[in-house]
């Protein structure tokens, strides 16, 4: 039965993945719908926030997988103007959506469903943040599509990438580790802070600009 099971949540992982958006789409709005995701509602304190309020400069910031609102509504009101959160949930977005009126923030945040591989911003912003969800970019477009979101970051602007690494025995997971490689390797590395021993790690970075 544990191999059942275990089966079955790596197969939704993969088609979260690789699958099309409307199969994305279906999986994630089951969980979200549901109270899969409920542990979750309260990340209040989370170690990403520091790093977003010091890199924002009060300005504005697009939540590339925003699930059910966190950041947009946690998130000190004061360390940003505007706020894009993007998730291919429509239930995720509805739960984001009612919090933020809630918490009366609608005029600073909007949100958008989309399959955030295959999204398109309209501006320009001061950080783009990959919360978790850069587990579901597949490892070859990871590159691709930090490239992409580049044009989409203002000059002095910056990514930041929050994910647990760790595979809990000391070491790190392969694929996980791979794309910290891509992302050192390929852009100029502000901050990378480590919370705890196996805990998550938060990486800031931006594009390498031509030197004029």
């Amino acid at each position: 039965m544990q191999m059942a099971q275990r089966t079955i949540t790596v197969m939704r992982g993969l088609l979260k993945r690789y699958g099309s958006s409307k199969i994305k789409m279906a999986l994630w709005d089951q969980e979200f719908s549901g109270t899969h995701w409920d542990f979750i509602d309260d990340t209040a304190g989370d170690c990403v926030y520091a790093h977003l309020e010091k890199h924002l400069n009060k300005g504005s910031i697009l939540d590339l997988g925003c699930g059910p609102g966190n950041t947009a509504n946690e998130l000190a009101a004061s360390a940003y103007t505007s706020y894009v959160g993007v998730d291919i949930s429509e239930a995720a977005l509805a739960k984001a959506r009612k919090r933020t009126e809630e918490n009366g923030r609608s005029a600073k945040n909007s949100f958008a469903c989309s399959d955030f591989l295959s999204y398109r911003p309209s501006q320009q912003f001061d950080v783009i943040l990959f919360r978790e969800s850069m587990y579901h970019v597949p490892l070859g477009k990871v590159k691709p599509i930090l490239d992409h979101f580049s044009k989409h970051l203002k000059d002095e602007g910056a990514f930041v990438v929050r994910m647990s690494i760790s595979d809990g025995k000391g070491g790190n997971k392969q694929r996980l580790q791979a794309m910290v490689d891509i992302i050192e390797t390929g852009f100029n590395v502000l901050e990378k802070s480590q919370y705890g021993e196996s805990g998550p790690e938060v990486i800031v970075f931006r594009p390498k600009r031509p030197q004029r």
